[in-house]
């Protein structure tokens, strides 16, 4: 330390860096405040853009028209596997004991694993944790999952069955 006028010059490192540990573990409340208060601000900001960019997709999302089967090839009990509307979405389509055909998504409303048709029960049952959905309506019979399945909306034109849009719970029809 240098002595000039009277006064004592510590290095500037000196004053940004404290070099007595006991100080170091110690937090201030104001300084813990502070980072909670920062933190809080900086997730309600994320949540905000979550919602909103939510919002906007929504409204922008149109779901292309796609070719999944031909009902005569389908008997009852049947089961075709499909994506609908990206390749990254995996569906089933089941024809059902009464010979009605439905669409669902595959991915289990919980954890997304994917879900079979159980011909001797006449449901949808999710694996991992036995999560159970009707068949008639996708809705939850059992398990973990909070939600029922995402449902595809089927068109038949002749003996072509097509894929038009998506119904969740949430917002009604998707298209």
């Amino acid at each position: 330390m240098k002595k000039t006028d009277g006064l004592l010059n510590h290095p500037l490192w000196a004053e940004e860096f404290s070099v007595h540990s006991a100080e170091d573990k110690y937090v201030l409340r104001r300084q813990f405040t502070k980072f909670l208060v920062l933190t809080s601000f900086g997730m309600f900001v994320g949540n905000v853009w979550i919602y909103v960019k939510s919002l906007f997709a929504k409204s922008e999302e149109a779901f292309p028209e796609s070719p999944i089967a031909i009902a005569s090839d389908l008997t009852a009990g049947s089961v075709k596997l499909f994506q609908y509307p990206t390749v990254n979405d995996p569906c089933i389509l089941v024809k059902t004991p009464e010979q009605k055909l439905v669409a669902y998504s595959q991915k289990c409303t919980h954890l997304s694993c994917a879900v079979y048709y159980s011909a001797s029960q006449n449901r949808l049952e999710c694996p991992c944790h036995e999560g159970y959905f009707s068949i008639d309506s996708g809705r939850v019979l059992q398990g973990p999952p909070p939600r029922p399945l995402p449902k595809i909306r089927l068109e038949q034109r002749g003996d072509q069955v097509f894929a038009v849009g998506v119904e969740t719970e949430e917002h009604g029809e998707g298209a």
